[in-house]
């Protein structure tokens, strides 16, 4: 808890990116994949999210590219509909979505996180997200797919000296709906700030099932470096 706390005292960093005109709110996170997260070295880089508009049955429109650092160009723009319990829905051709997206999209749901305001300390979410899932994540294939997502949330409390932030420990099974039926189980710790209603730091470990070596596993990490309404 002490490390998320070091995290959250650093989120006054400011980004170069700045948003388009028509966003509505814009988050700028850096990440880690398959190492941790940091401003730069091999795997890392940020991810922008712009929320552009609202979409059908209380979701929103996000758009995002991933910056990977060391590169000259962000990969693709990538928009999908996010809607309030984390079903996600990437309906526009390449229909993709990277491995970090995959982790970070269904936490923006504005209900992800619902049972923070009241007396329950544990909660179950389940959501799907349909998308071709771009190369990089282990065992993914890069075509149009269902993943049935079936998580469990635990709220573990405020971690001291990160204003208000929660702790949420997560363990989840991810299902592939037809192809080959992929699955995954996956472990994340998420610090979430209930006033700005999104998470600002997020730990998440794949695993893909059944283990064939140790690159059955992806790490994901983020941490919110700036975000504005």
């Amino acid at each position: 808890m002490r490390l998320i706390a070091l995290f959250i005292a650093g989120l006054i960093a400011l980004s170069g990116q700045a948003p388009p005109a028509h966003s509505q709110r814009h988050l700028v996170y850096e990440f880690g994949f398959n190492t941790k997260v940091a401003s730069s070295g091999n795997g890392t880089g940020t991810t922008t999210i712009d929320i552009v508009g609202p979409a059908a049955a209380g979701g929103v429109m996000i758009s995002g590219p991933d910056y990977w650092w060391n590169t000259a160009r962000p990969r693709a723009t990538n928009t999908c509909e996010v809607y309030p319990g984390g079903d996600v829905t990437c309906q526009k051709p390449a229909y993709a979505i990277s491995p970090i997206q995959f982790t970070l999209f269904p936490l923006l749901g504005s209900r992800y996180f619902h049972a923070l305001s009241g007396a329950h300390a544990d909660w179950t979410q389940t959501f799907e997200v349909k998308a071709a899932i771009l190369p990089g994540a282990s065992g993914f294939a890069s075509q149009l797919t269902t993943f049935k997502c079936v998580y469990t949330l635990q709220r573990k409390g405020k971690i001291a000296n990160a204003g208000g932030t929660i702790l949420v420990e997560t363990t989840g099974k991810l299902t592939q709906q037809g192809g080959r039926y992929l699955t995954a189980s996956s472990k994340q710790r998420i610090a979430y700030d209930p006033a700005a209603g999104i998470p600002v730091v997020i730990r998440d470990v794949r695993t893909h099932l059944p283990m064939r070596s140790v690159y059955s596993n992806d790490l994901v990490e983020l941490k919110l470096k700036s975000g504005s309404r």
